[in-house]
């Protein structure tokens, strides 16, 4: 006879703060948190590889108060309610324990801990071994010869042996134990003044709690003796509490705990959702791709045969390798491409051997000019492929430009499914099509520098670069009539596609920055920031490591005994909303978020700037990505140049370091209010959109409103307290989340909005009216079709579909006025070519587009940026653009 299986019990909600207090804070690309399910979930997979159970099951705290609640109403008084960012998780760990088809164990009026001791209790009577998963201390009164205790993180097995040395009692007596010690954290009494030492010295001597109140004379120490008969009814009340419900309901029959095979659909669309990438490759079964019509064409003949095949297709699909992924440096190693009826075919054009040679058996890249520029170039073929502004880049450079229709397979999946986490071609191949494609690291032999390519065989190449215009056109098949179908196709055809080589031309202008200007900036800094460490230590009156949180942490609340925060597992908070609010009470913390802010520009602008500033052009060159943002805004990397600020004196002086070339200057144009005009718009709330055709200032017309004054009285500070609530409610900000932004009451901010909504009824409308659309339709649009999938709009966790209706609200407004600078930018770039002016576009970043210009044609510029920008879309009130030309990229607000 088969001896029976071990049964893992798992204790989910412990697992659950310990893994949001253990992990720094994360979000998918929602911006909803997710760093307790990745914690959580990694436990739980540990738990699956290490101990491969065949019976398990994961138990979780109900809703409500419990049976203990009833017998002692302050029980568990002293917790802090569950923070939102948490709360807002809980339904995707159960998700996720449900998709993998294990037990969930929830029962209401009860806590995890019983519910584990329940079925413990009755599958250890069976015969099975049980293994308790879990760090809480009150688990272990249950251990016994059947039942252990795992606490996996610190991987510590606990027996009855283990507990009997640690505690000074066998594991029967704990409650007892316990009882006498009580909680704090659950706010479970005991007896004052007796410790753990005490506890077990009694329980050591008396064996049980009736057993030390029968012998209470003999127990050694007056005071002791006092607060034992003094507080005789909460010993015996904190053991009921503490004792476990062994008798509660559970599944009792063994096979209800077998572990089943996962649901892989369900957890990969759900680690999708939260953009857990590594889990995500865990629940993929793809297949290799077949390469069986994979094919080489080498020398002229070959090329010119396959453009002769290629062209009058429907469209053709096209792939670079080169020798290094800066687009101003690659050398093209080959070229992949294929067509409907056309299979996969690459042409090797620069493969070397170990000692740097030319492999035979390729085509010099002057005979692929030749053959394919006039295929490239045909203005009626479109091109598909993956990130094309990659691939346009590098033949551009080649002397062979792509023209005509551009089909980005990765601007596709992003407009069709914009809070994906990632949008590479083996993530899609393997999601969407089943299928493995080879990574580049495996086809070069695990060497991923410049130059890697060239060395791969050539047969190995066009396999690997083969599988590329595959998937690519595999992908293209689903995607083109998805974009017809959601009514993405001209957001897609005319703006996204559109704008692909207008990014690459600003990726290649790039921006000059004058290096002798940031390295005195950051010698200024580097003086300025030792002198608020000298200050910051001078106030705490000890020296300490401000980048350190625990040692702030002391400072702030053991010395300067300043309020606590929000507990993480090193100790108390010091992040930013923790230092805002005590920079209100105390001088120091203003000075540390001095500190970091001054520190974090030296370190992410002044000084490294100037190292990536390129080599053979003495320019900065931004990557400007067009699949990252759910709402549509491009974002720049290496470097990013959107963050840096305008409102901070040290900010403009960054900005300031940012010149044109010699002979040129800076036309830079700026959306007036964009985000209200597009408010105005959709809400055709008539306070706005006679204040917008008025010219009136919106500010200080919501100031006057708020404040119950005349416009004429109204200060600075009133209007910078309306410009926070018009853009707030665009933000479907709360009177919570204004009191926090303005450090006013919350019936203040309350007070506030009433009134705001008081002038501008048609806002109110439009909210209810977006919100109650979205729990309809499940997404909401922009006005030119941009849409956003609103998965938690019905939810029935509050946190969860407030974030839902907050997105729906900001989503139109923020994503049409997205697309209304891709427009300008589309629109100026072509009557800019018309006019014959030498303008080049550089950057983009927010609601601005900067040109860099020629002095004597920076009037005409201005007037025809000016013109195209303004009637770019016609909307219920003017868009209106600020115009600027300057020397370097600073200006006043």
């Amino acid at each position: 006879m088969s001896k029976p299986d071990t049964i893992y019990l798992i204790d989910g909600n412990a697992y659950i703060y310990r893994a949001y207090h253990a992990i720094a804070p994360l979000s998918n690309a929602e911006g909803l948190p997710t760093h307790a399910v990745f914690g959580f979930t990694n436990i739980l997979n540990r738990v699956l590889k290490e101990k491969e159970p065949r019976r398990l099951a994961v138990a979780f705290d109900a809703k409500g108060p419990t049976f203990r609640h009833h017998m002692f109403k302050d029980y568990k008084a002293n917790r802090p309610p569950m923070p939102d960012d948490l709360a807002v998780q809980l339904p995707f760990i159960r998700d996720i324990v449900s998709a993998n088809r294990i037990l969930i164990l929830e029962r209401e009026g009860l806590e995890a801990d019983d519910l584990i001791a329940a079925a413990a209790k009755r599958l250890a009577a069976k015969g099975h071994p049980i293994v308790i998963v879990s760090g809480d201390k009150d688990l272990l009164q249950i251990a016994g010869p059947a039942v252990t205790v795992w606490e996996p993180m610190k991987d510590v097995l606990m027996n009855e042996a283990f507990i009997e040395k640690k505690y000074g009692v066998p594991a029967p007596h704990l409650n007892d134990l316990f009882a006498l010690i009580g909680d704090k954290s659950d706010n479970i009494p005991g007896v004052p003044g007796v410790g753990p030492k005490t506890a077990a010295r009694l329980i050591g001597e008396f064996s049980t709690l009736e057993g030390v109140y029968a012998n209470i004379d003999a127990v050694r120490g007056k005071k002791l003796k006092e607060n034992l008969a003094a507080h005789r009814e909460n010993a015996f009340l904190s053991r009921r509490l503490i004792a476990l419900a062994t008798e509660s309901e559970v599944p009792e029959d063994p096979d209800a705990y077998l572990r089943r095979e996962p649901d892989n659909e369900r957890l990969g669309a759900i680690y999708r959702r939260l953009g857990f990438k590594r889990l995500l490759e865990s629940t993929r079964k793809a297949a290799a791709m077949d390469n069986g019509d994979f094919a080489i064409a080498a020398g002229g003949e070959a090329v010119t045969a396959l453009a002769a095949r290629l062209r009058g297709r429907p469209y053709m699909v096209v792939d670079t390798e080169t020798t290094s992924l800066d687009t101003l440096r690659a050398g093209l190693v080959g070229i992949s491409l294929c067509a409907p009826d056309v299979p996969p075919t690459y042409i090797p054009i620069a493969h070397v051997d170990a000692k740097g040679d030319i492999l035979p058996g390729q085509t010099g890249l002057d005979e692929v000019k030749r053959a394919l520029a006039p295929l490239l170039a045909d203005p009626d073929l479109p091109k598909v492929g993956h990130n094309l502004k990659y691939d346009y880049s590098v033949l551009k450079k080649h002397g062979m430009p792509l023209r005509g229709p551009l089909r980005d397979t990765m601007i596709a999946s992003y407009l069709i499914d914009p809070v994906r986490r990632g949008h590479k071609l083996d993530e899609l191949a393997a999601d969407l099509l089943g299928l493995r494609v080879t990574a580049f690291a495996d086809a070069t032999g695990g060497d991923t520098g410049d130059g890697a390519f060239a060395k791969v065989p050539i047969a190995a190449a066009k396999d690997y670069s083969c599988e590329d215009v595959a998937c690519a056109m595999a992908l293209w098949e689903r995607f083109e009539p998805e974009l017809e179908e959601k009514r993405l196709w001209p957001l897609f055809a005319h703006v996204e596609t559109r704008l692909v080589p207008i990014l690459a031309a600003m990726e290649e202008n790039g921006v000059a920055i004058d290096q002798g200007r940031l390295r005195q900036l950051s010698k200024e800094l580097g003086e300025k920031l030792d002198a608020i460490t000298a200050r910051i230590h001078r106030v705490a009156g000890i020296e300490f490591n401000i980048n350190s949180p625990r040692q702030l942490a002391e400072v702030l609340f053991e010395r300067l005994g300043l309020p606590r925060g929000r507990k993480t597992k090193t100790g108390y908070s010091t992040d930013i909303k923790v230092l805002e609010r005590l920079a209100a009470k105390h001088e120091l913390p203003a000075l540390v978020i001095e500190h970091r802010n001054l520190a974090k520009l030296k370190s992410t602008y002044v000084d490294k700037l100037p190292a990536m500033v390129h080599p053979d052009t003495g320019r900065l060159h931004t990557s400007f990505n067009q699949t990252v943002t759910a709402t549509g805004r491009l974002s720049s990397s290496e470097p990013n140049l959107q963050n840096i600020p305008i409102r901070t004196v040290e900010g403009r002086r960054i900005r300031e370091a940012f010149v044109p070339a010699d002979g040129r200057r800076f036309v830079m144009a700026d959306y007036s209010q964009i985000d209200l005009r597009v408010l105005a718009h959709y809400s055709m709330d008539q306070a706005l959109i006679e204040a917008f055709h008025d010219g009136t200032d919106i500010h200080r017309r919501t100031a006057a409103e708020i404040f119950r004054v005349d416009p004429s009285f109204v200060t600075g500070e009133m209007r910078r307290v309306a410009k926070s609530i018009n853009f707030g409610i665009v933000y479907g900000m709360s009177a919570y989340g204004l009191a926090s932004q303005l450090r006013i009451s919350r019936k203040e901010a309350a007070t506030f909005i009433d009134r705001y909504f008081e002038l501008y009824q048609g806002v109110k409308r439009f909210m209810e009216k977006i919100v109650e659309q979205a729990r309809r339709d499940g997404f909401v649009t922009t006005l030119l079709g941009r849409r956003r999938h609103l998965p938690d709009i019905n939810s029935r966790n509050r946190n969860r579909r407030e974030f839902a209706e907050r997105t729906a609200l900001n989503t139109p407004i923020q994503g049409t006025a997205a697309d209304i600078i891709k427009l300008a930018a589309i629109q100026c770039d072509e009557h800019i070519v018309q006019a014959g002016l030498d303008a080049k576009l550089i950057l983009q970043i927010h609601d601005e587009l900067i040109w860099e210009a020629p002095a004597e044609e920076t009037e005409a510029t201005t007037a025809l940026v000016t013109a195209v920008m303004e009637d770019v879309l016609d909307l219920a009130v003017p868009l209106v653009v600020n115009v600027a030309v300057a020397d370097n990229l600073a200006k006043e607000e």
